[in-house]
């Protein structure tokens, strides 16, 4: 057995660099020097003698041995992590720092009616936000950069602890006075996949909406797609087309000044379900359920304020 073992700070050091591509940028996001990450490195490729990153003037270029051992030191940070909340879960429930990335879509919606509700609660736990699409949340999550993820299923998570929330219906939006007005409810046939305006691609609510349509052809008729729900909800206004809008963003104040009005969908699956996803196995298994709960009432407290 080799007598020299790795340390934790060692395999950041390499885990940021591997990330971030660049020494100065790993550096800042390990909070250290650039010549102390540097140096970090170059003793642990030292110590173990093997080479894992390639330096030139202009790219970091990890050996294959390199890469390989990045996806191991990422699993040995984990269990370290969950070590660490192994311990801490022993304690108080909601304590201490949770890392928790919330997609697009919900993050501007439902969190200004959480988070004043955990201020109050829970003023031991620090709660550190991280606004990602699924896909990047879920990276965060399996890497250990997050500890849980508030998104919208359906979507393919992989291994995870899941916890539906609500279901969050979907409605049509259209500029007041359209001609085209429709009726109450609409079809999902009566949508004009010419004028549909759509999020780009990487955002799960394109998928959802498109779901929601129960029409395939509309993905390649769609030709406008938007960065986000608010710049969709401008082009709306603006009279460029229509668009799906998730009832929270709506009951979240979305169309306030706006001459925009909306209509379920006649179908089924016209909804999404939110949901918080964690690690399988996590120690802190109880927080999240927790946490879930509180989510669950922040966002029934919306729909009541709303109604009243």
């Amino acid at each position: 057995m080799s007598s020299y073992m790795p340390t934790l700070k060692q395999l950041q050091y390499l885990v940021a660099l591997k990330e971030h591509g660049h020494f100065g940028r790993a550096a800042e996001a390990t909070f250290v020097t650039q010549s102390t990450l540097s140096a970090g490195i170059r003793e642990l490729e030292s110590l173990i003698g093997v080479t894992l990153v390639e330096r030139t003037r202009r790219i970091v270029r990890f050996t294959a041995l390199g890469n390989r051992i990045v996806e191991k030191a990422h699993r040995v940070l984990r269990e370290a992590e969950e070590l660490a909340a192994l311990a801490q879960a022993s304690g108080s429930p909601l304590v201490g720092e949770l890392r928790m990335s919330v997609i697009p879509t919900i993050a501007p919606f439902l969190l200004p009616r959480l988070l004043p509700r955990l201020r109050a609660e829970r003023p031991s736990l620090q709660l550190y936000l991280r606004e990602e699409t699924s896909h990047a949340a879920l990276d965060s999550l399996r890497h250990g950069h997050a500890d849980c993820v508030l998104l919208a299923l359906p979507f393919p998570c992989g291994d995870v602890e899941t916890e539906v929330l609500f279901p969050d219906p979907l409605l049509v939006a259209f500029p007041k006075g359209d001609p085209r007005d429709p009726p109450a409810q609409i079809s999902p046939d009566m949508i004009d996949g010419n004028r549909l305006l759509l999020l780009e691609d990487g955002h799960c609510l394109k998928d959802h909406a498109l779901a929601a349509c129960n029409r395939a052809e509309l993905r390649n008729e769609s030709r406008i797609t938007g960065t986000s729900l608010h710049t969709l909800v401008q082009m709306v206004d603006n009279g460029l087309g229509l668009t799906l809008l998730p009832e929270m963003a709506i009951q979240g104040g979305i169309l306030t000044n706006t001459q925009i009005v909306t209509r379920p969908i006649r179908s089924s699956i016209a909804h999404r379900d939110i949901a918080l996803v964690w690690r399988r196995n996590s120690p802190r298994e109880t927080d999240f359920r927790l946490m879930a709960d509180i989510l669950r009432t922040a966002a029934t407290q919306q729909k009541d304020a709303v109604a009243a």
